[in-house]
């Protein structure tokens, strides 16, 4: 039995794909994915997570809204959320760690960072 869940909103699908693929080697971690902010939030209702990983730039909801919206529901305000984007800019990290966003990191990602972001977050080092 896993005893950490993530919960991967990306709408990528080669992109989830290398994330899953880079935390199965986090042990104890079950990985459930989503395809966009939507079906995160559908997934976020029926289930508690231990870390949210969320791209930005997404078709209906965008992950900054995500972030948004977790951090208003408080089965998930405490929730770790880590961002992952192709926005490089300064005001773009800004903006994910203002609303709630404890992790950001720039695509393309490095396995061994996401990695270690995820670990740093489940307090797993």
């Amino acid at each position: 039995m896993a005893e950490h869940t993530c919960l991967i909103v990306e709408d990528s699908p080669m992109m989830r794909q290398l994330l899953v693929f880079a935390l199965a080697r986090v042990k104890d971690l079950r990985v459930i994915e989503a395809d966009d902010g939507v079906d995160g939030l559908r997934k976020l209702a029926s289930s508690k997570f231990d870390v949210i990983i969320t791209d930005i730039n997404m078709p209906i909801m965008d992950g900054l809204k995500l972030v948004k919206r977790v951090r208003m529901d408080p089965m998930h305000k405490d929730t770790p959320i880590l961002v992952i984007s192709t926005e490089s800019a300064q005001e773009d990290r800004q903006r994910a760690l203002a609303l709630g966003a404890n992790g950001y990191i720039t695509k393309p990602i490095q396995a061994p960072q996401v990695i270690a972001k995820v670990k740093a977050l489940l307090g797993l080092e």
